[in-house]
């Protein structure tokens, strides 16, 4: 006979923690982790914030005017083109060299024998990639605003494009930076190989030199890569609308933009899921 004090029948009450919700907690933690981190550098977060403003009053200084046929200087144009050269900087440059470092000094093999979910250490960074680049966009509009007379988004379809071209241009140069960082051999050579192909995307997608110096085959050529696309959809989110009759195609093809973006992302993924490694070479 029962007296109702005995205890429930094991599991009849406790139900196991939902698996998206251990998911969701490792993640965000592991995000917190990765925010501590950063800002515990505090000379890699100077150097991180400042870097985009420092190239923003020398290249403004050196191409002084207005673009030809326009009243949209050319500081005004660079301020967009380094809102997309500082935001592939943080989420390709910075996170691929950050990962073969922890490669090789055996943090992701520790990690990867801890009871969190493996996606959670990707998410992570994404986490700390987003804070990075938020701060990032905010002291580069307030220069760009104040010393250059870049305007904020002035309605909402361009507040809209500049939201997702942020969102989904960082997701795509996030997912190549953790995929280009298996590339390396060694966390000493992870800055000069990422490096080099980074710069020269720099230089033919219009982030140093003015797009609209550039010949129209290196031009074209820009257009299979993001930072290209990345860097016009903050121009069609900043600059007056008469400025697209001065682009290639004379116009901001939002359209175009979201689908090379889109399939780096897919790209991104696909070559991370196969090579990426959380040993360094010749470890098991």
């Amino acid at each position: 006979m029962s007296t109702g004090n005995e205890p429930p029948a094991r599991g009849s009450l406790r139900h196991p923690r939902p698996t998206q919700n251990v998911f969701l907690v490792a993640s965000l933690s592991r995000g917190h982790v990765e925010i501590l981190q950063f800002f515990r550098n505090r000379d890699s977060v100077v150097f991180t914030l400042a870097l985009p403003v420092v190239l923003l009053a020398l290249l403004a200084s050196i191409f002084s005017g207005s673009v030809e046929g326009t009243t949209v200087t050319y500081s005004q144009v660079y301020t967009a083109a380094l809102l997309a050269g500082g935001l592939a900087s943080t989420s390709f440059l910075n996170l691929g060299v950050a990962i073969a470092t922890e490669r090789e000094n055996g943090t992701l093999k520790r990690l990867a024998g801890t009871p969190m979910p493996r996606a959670s250490y990707f998410l992570g960074k994404v986490i700390v990639v987003l804070v990075a680049s938020a701060l990032e966009v905010v002291v580069l509009m307030i220069v760009g605003h104040f010393a250059y007379g870049v305007n904020l988004p002035s309605s909402l379809s361009r507040w809209w494009t500049f939201i997702w071209i942020t969102l989904l241009g960082g997701t795509a140069m996030t997912l190549l930076g953790i995929a280009a960082s298996s590339l390396p051999r060694s966390a000493r050579s992870a800055a000069a190989v990422l490096n080099l192909p980074f710069l020269v995307l720099e230089f033919i997608s219009g982030i140093f030199v003015p797009f609209t110096t550039l010949s129209h085959g290196l031009y074209s050529f820009a257009g299979w890569f993001p930072l290209r696309w990345l860097a016009e959809g903050y121009r069609s989110a900043l600059l007056p609308s008469y400025f697209q009759k001065v682009e290639p195609g004379h116009v901001w093809n939002h359209q175009e933009m979201a689908l090379v973006l889109a399939a780096w992302c897919v790209v991104g993924l696909a070559i991370s899921l196969r090579t990426f490694r959380w040993t360094g070479r010749g470890e098991r």
